[in-house]
């Protein structure tokens, strides 16, 4: 259609379409196509399709189109999602488009940019349905009605006082089963729950997971209603939360942009940091080795286990700090639970640790048997990585589960406990063990 220029046909198959699936097939087209589309989108269609694509897709098609069309879309947009979409532009970028709102839409965008960045004000709509106290179910519905389009949801209706203050939050059902001459007072059960629009992000994340709500409202320092927040916008956060996790998790820095739009060198600096702080913490394993060198020159077959040994305690210990992470990020874990953390960890490591003490014992007698390998001592090396391992995952398990405690308590993101570090300590303090419990074992027969 677009090469043939059948525009009328192309407007009024996407007419049809639902705006996700819009915006999906845009972002498989070639720039200069997808401003096309959005040339014959009508404008409601185009706002609602363009608060689905990518930041960076929205900032590219704001180039390409005429300022009457950028005009148009910013306010059709709902402002939570416009202050998002302004929020990541820079800031004179951002005050050339607020410019092209119109008076009331100007005045809304600069409200909800005013507050703190991470904030729930950020997130908030001010498009919401208050209703008084002393509405009768008819009132309420009518007026539902007539403004109940400007409307973020109408799954929830606010009920205010004539100061503005929020006294409750009724769900639209009750208004549906209600008699008509019902009034609102009759409804009212005042248990409902709110954010503030300084909290976090991050906190209003854990509220809506407390008391599973599709919706929020958002009051003031005064309780005076201000605006609310839905599910969409905290399914963004949690998506984005968990991102940052992740990716610290992996032993770097969170990316502040998308991995294809990035800038090569913010990616290498985001990465180089802990990769060199890793780098010198692996440095320490040879140290270790080399504190042990006479041990090593008399039992080389001691050497052929260090692989086996510090990637068991690395591995043990990536396990345990992602499970406690995670289970801190949805709190399930609290930091006056390392107590019982600690407790499960040294239990869970000493079992983990005599299944792959097991298997490593009955691998060196299988290969000793068949193979006639590691000499005659070999049932006192079976032992030496049988307990070794028991210690080196028994101490994995429980610096893996413990560091995430500590880094909360002196304030900082446990998530900075990354698996690759936790790895890299056990790594050293392994090899500590492994020779030890070698030199204890062993002693008087290859030592």
């Amino acid at each position: 259609m677009i090469d043939a220029r059948d525009f009328g046909a192309l407007r009024e198959v996407f007419r049809e379409w639902p705006p996700a699936d819009v915006a999906e097939v845009i972002l498989d087209m070639p720039e200069d196509e997808q401003v096309i589309i959005f040339r014959v989108l009508p404008h409601t269609l185009a706002a609602d399709v363009f608060e689905y694509l990518d930041r960076d897709a929205q900032q590219k098609l704001l180039h390409a189109m005429a300022h009457e069309q950028v005009a148009a879309i910013l306010n059709e947009m709902s402002p939570d999602d416009r202050t998002a979409l302004l929020e990541e532009l820079p800031s004179a970028a951002a005050r050339q488009l607020i410019r092209l709102l119109t008076p009331q839409e100007r005045q809304i965008a600069q409200s909800l940019l005013g507050y703190p960045e991470g904030s729930v004000g950020r997130l908030m709509t001010p498009d919401f349905i208050a209703v008084q106290e002393d509405w009768t179910v008819q009132q309420v519905l009518d007026y539902v009605r007539e403004h109940g389009q400007d409307s973020e949801t109408l799954n929830v209706i606010y009920v205010v006082d004539e100061r503005g203050k929020l006294i409750d939050d009724i769900r639209i059902r009750e208004f549906l089963l209600k008699p008509l001459a019902h009034t609102v007072r009759d409804l009212m059960e005042k248990t409902f729950v709110s954010l503030n629009v300084h909290d976090s992000q991050q906190d209003a994340l854990n509220v809506f997971r407390k008391y599973d709500r599709t919706a929020l409202p958002v009051i003031d320092s005064n309780d005076v209603l201000v605006g609310i927040v839905t599910i969409d916008d905290m399914l963004d956060v949690a998506e984005a939360e968990a991102t940052e996790d992740i990716q610290k998790l992996g032993g770097m820095e969170a990316l502040d942009a998308p991995y294809l739009t990035i800038r090569f060198p913010q990616m290498i600096r985001k990465r180089a940091g802990w990769l060199v702080i890793l780098f010198l913490g692996e440095m320490l394993t040879a140290s270790a080795m080399g504190f042990f060198e006479e041990e090593i020159a008399k039992a080389v077959v001691l050497a052929l286990f260090v692989p086996l040994i510090i990637s068991s305690g690395g591995n043990s210990g990536s396990q345990a700090t992602t499970l406690i992470i995670r289970a801190m990020a949805i709190g399930e874990v609290m930091l006056r639970d390392w107590w019982r953390v600690m407790r499960r960890e040294v239990f869970s490591g000493l079992t983990l640790g005599v299944i792959l003490g097991s298997i490593g014992f009955l691998r060196i007698a299988v290969w000793s048997t068949f193979f006639h390998l590691y000499g005659p001592h070999w049932p006192l090396i079976g032992l030496t990585i049988f307990f070794s391992l028991i210690g080196v995952v028994m101490w994995g398990t429980l610096s893996g589960s413990m560091l995430p405690f500590a880094l909360r308590r002196v304030g900082f993101d446990p998530a900075a406990a990354s698996a690759p570090f936790v790895a890299t300590l056990v790594d050293v303090t392994g090899l500590v063990i492994y020779f030890t419990v070698a030199l204890l074992i062993l002693r008087g027969t290859l030592l």
